[in-house]
């Protein structure tokens, strides 16, 4: 049901399914963060607002601006991050639409057809060898481990945040 290469329709309206799919999920978003800046502290989700992805996330649209939005989906895990910081930053809608507009059109085409296909590599790598893909995933695991590792302390990230003068 999820894997948009077993739907039984043209390329082209898989792609346009997907693409609705994650408009309404980052609209969603952006909703919520525009929804949640009010009180916002006294809720379980001002942990997230304190966080490092957060910080980063903010950081980032706060740098590039719109193009950020476009450009995150072009990322793992970062996507969703961004486009809250973009509604609790209030980012004009003249602006965050058309970004979110080009990246979720990027995100669908890029899904439809090598986000799946990158599974259908490990569907068969799983065949040839299991002992090999666990090999591979414990390599990621390890590379993601130690990019994760290496990154800015949390006081590093509020010492960057704050305004200079």
């Amino acid at each position: 049901m999820f894997n948009p290469m077993t739907w039984d329709a043209p390329y082209l309206v898989v792609v346009a399914a997907l693409f609705v799919i994650v408009m309404l999920r980052a609209n969603g978003t952006y909703w919520l963060g525009r929804g949640m800046t009010a009180g916002a502290e006294h809720t379980r989700l001002a942990k997230l607002l304190r966080s490092k992805h957060y910080a980063n996330a903010s950081r980032w649209l706060n740098r590039w601006g719109a193009p950020a939005i476009s450009l995150s989906f072009l990322t793992i895990g970062i996507q969703t991050v961004i486009n809250l910081a973009a509604g609790v930053t209030r980012m004009p809608l003249r602006r965050y639409l058309p970004a979110v507009t080009v990246g979720g059109l990027l995100w669908a085409f890029l899904y439809g057809t090598v986000g799946f296909i990158g599974w259908a590599a490990v569907v068969k790598l799983w065949q040839f060898s299991p002992p090999l893909l666990v090999g591979v995933l414990l390599l990621a695991a390890g590379g993601i481990a130690w990019s994760l590792l290496r990154r800015e302390t949390p006081a590093e990230v509020h010492a960057e945040s704050l305004p200079r003068g």
